[in-house]
């Protein structure tokens, strides 16, 4: 009897947690994407063992957006935890208008990315990767190209690391001086 109350109370517990962290996520706005499941198995003595990684991007549509990776023996815990780590790792992407200030070019290990700002009503050509990405941080024109690898990780890596390259007409006057 005790042992189902337990079980029971715990199961209650974990409902409202999810609940909670549902609301949090409509409160705030934030969309979340899994762009990639990854399975390993172990082998044991007793047969195999699976554990899942998660490639999870986390945006607001309004210029912030974040990747995590997460890693688990359930699917689900695996996403879970790679939300968690995308919004702790969030940056803000600079836009002009619809599109992005400049063209900018990035590189990580085999991926290569090169995103191009878009006149007005061009809509997003990206691809699939990518195209999560930039749609998550808010950018409606853009033209983008993966080069090299097409391994997610790496072209999420890649897309970031062009991102933060990316400067404001307004952080360029800064730095010279005329603001």
């Amino acid at each position: 009897m005790a042992i189902e109350k337990a079980k029971n109370e715990s199961a209650v517990k974990a409902s409202e947690e999810r609940a909670f962290n549902a609301a949090q996520k409509e409160a705030s706005g934030e969309e979340e994407i899994v762009l990639s499941i990854n399975r390993c198995s172990k082998v044991v003595k007793g047969g195999r063992n699976f554990s899942f990684g998660a490639l999870v991007v986390v945006g607001d549509k309004n210029g912030k957006v974040g990747y995590g990776y997460g890693k688990a023996n359930e699917v689900s815990d695996a996403i879970r935890k790679g939300g968690e780590a995308a919004r702790k790792n969030m940056i803000v992407v600079p836009v002009r208008g619809t599109t992005i200030p400049h063209t900018v070019e990035a590189k990580f290990r085999g991926s290569k990315v090169l995103i191009r700002p878009a006149s007005e009503g061009t809509g997003m050509i990206a691809g699939g990767t990518m195209r999560a990405i930039l749609g998550l941080a808010g950018v409606v024109d853009v033209l983008a190209k993966s080069l090299g690898s097409s391994n997610p990780a790496n072209v999420v890596k890649a897309t970031f690391a062009a991102i933060e390259m990316m400067h404001s007409k307004a952080e360029v006057l800064e730095k010279r001086g005329k603001i």
